[in-house]
């Protein structure tokens, strides 16, 4: 008994001491980590856990529905490519080519409408932003410093290497840790905190920018700050007005917050579905246009999906796979969510899930390979 008492004492010591400590490091977002995931019996953030977080309204416009062809889900998925989907927990798959939607499938609840996370895909709708704000002169060139905008990094040794290109290709040099299952890395703070801002504008460079290429979350955050400054608006505002209007989305999307009326997170949480999640795909196929107007400046779109130099399977926010008879390159976004597309194909692939597979190449994972493999085996051109 006197065992028990003394464990249950030093327990509560213990437990005293983490809390005293999560408070005088300013580590109060862990309580909010540790509940929506180690409480829900998840190692990591989830495609649903948007209903946990504040949000902002990414309004829809004028609906424009997506031509559905003739012999809709006539071709069968590979046996193969539904086990590795199933495996992983796929909840959407979707192609559409010739614009028209040629297969769709949903799975465990989800469906069309089904709203999810596209974690790191909204990484490629800021760079899409970026684009038009270089169009309507808020920002004057891709190699303007981002000092121009956030005046704290004016202190930053080789802050005038800092630009916006060098964000964009994830070669910054920024003293960033990009883990999205270690609770204390600034991955985690900068989305389970509320003081995302202040994040942004206190960090510094751990090296020279422009010399390698490392994916970087905090590179968007970045970003996503910048044309904060720039348009005067949210990014949620400037999303509606400038994207997701004009590309005709059927539902309103929501953009999770750091806290009630704070900031977007700009490297993640762009919450649609996936028949309009395959919109930015269609926009990029065609250059930037949509359905004969020109939303993102041409030139910008192809810098966008080819190599930068820095990585030859990485754009400008956006993935390029090399090795295949067509050019391909995608959205990604953590646990596997995929918009791919392949412009001489005329062809779009939508994924969603739950979980991705490993990575043996080291450059995308397993389940994209097969994803492009069996989709380009099913939709052969006619």
């Amino acid at each position: 008994m006197k065992f028990i008492k003394r464990f249950l004492l030093a327990l509560l010591a213990i437990i005293i001491l983490l809390n005293l400590l999560i408070v005088i490091f300013d580590k109060t977002y862990l309580y909010k980590g540790v509940e929506l995931t180690y409480m829900r019996g998840e190692k990591t953030a989830t495609i649903d856990d948007a209903q946990f977080f504040d949000t902002r309204t990414v309004e829809a416009g004028n609906y424009q529905p997506w031509n559905v062809a003739k012999d809709y889900n006539a071709t069968k998925l590979p046996e193969n490519l539904t086990t590795d989907l199933e495996r992983l927990e796929a909840v959407a798959f979707l192609v559409i080519k010739n614009d028209s939607i040629q297969y769709e499938q949903y799975w465990d609840g989800y469906n069309a409408d089904s709203a999810s996370n596209s974690f790191s895909m909204a990484k490629s709708i800021v760079s899409i932003l970026v684009g038009i704000a270089l169009e309507e002169g808020k920002i004057k060139n891709i190699l303007q410093p981002a000092s121009d905008f956030i005046p704290e990094f004016k202190e930053l040794e080789f802050q005038e290497e800092l630009t916006i290109k060098s964000l964009l290709a994830m070669g910054s040099g920024l003293d960033w840790e990009e883990s999205y299952t270690g609770p204390l890395s600034i991955t985690a703070e900068a989305y389970y905190g509320d003081h995302l801002e202040e994040i942004i504008r206190g960090l510094k460079l751990k090296e020279r920018p422009g010399q390698r290429f490392k994916y970087l979350s905090g590179n968007t955050a970045i970003l996503g700050l910048i044309l904060e400054e720039a348009t005067g608006m949210t990014l949620s505002e400037y999303a509606s007005e400038k994207l997701w209007k004009p590309i005709g989305a059927k539902h309103d999307a929501k953009w999770t917050l750091d806290k009630e009326g704070g900031m977007e997170k700009p490297y993640c949480c762009f919450n649609s579905n996936a028949r309009d999640f395959a919109r930015l795909g269609k926009l990029y196929l065609n250059d930037g246009n949509w359905n004969g107007k020109q939303i993102v400046p041409e030139y910008y779109v192809r810098g966008s999906t080819i190599s930068q130099g820095l990585a030859g399977y990485y754009g400008l926010h956006w993935w390029i796979i090399e090795g295949y008879e067509t050019p391909i390159f995608y959205a990604r976004g953590h646990l596997g969510q995929y918009v791919i597309v392949f412009p001489e194909k005329d062809m779009i692939v939508v994924r969603l899930g739950k979980h991705s597979d490993v990575s043996s190449d080291g450059k995308h994972y397993n389940d994209t390979h097969l994803i492009v493999q069996e989709t380009l085996k099913m939709f052969p051109d006619a």
